[in-house]
């Protein structure tokens, strides 16, 4: 099973949806909640290339980007083949 890390922060629905869709892949990621700001919020910027919305994904250390980009990926057949790495 492939590495996913997600950067969310407290009552935010994109992260929420985000963190559903990997539960129903049967993934459990390592979350950083980066609601207060400082070190994590500073490296989830720099890992994504500047992104500040929530939530940030990376599997394998591969930015996926947001909720959005996420679903996309998987609508389009290439979450799977990530996740099973």
């Amino acid at each position: 099973m492939a590495k996913v890390e997600i950067y969310t922060k407290a009552w935010c629905p994109y992260c929420a949806r985000a963190m559903k869709l990997l539960a129903d892949k049967g993934v459990e990621p390592i979350d950083y909640d980066v609601t207060m700001g400082g070190p994590k919020k500073a490296e989830m910027v720099e890992r994504s290339g500047g992104r500040m919305t929530m939530p940030q994904v990376f599997i394998d250390g591969k930015h996926i980007g947001g909720s959005d980009d996420l679903a996309a990926l998987d609508a389009r057949g290439g979450l799977d083949p990530l996740l099973a790495v």
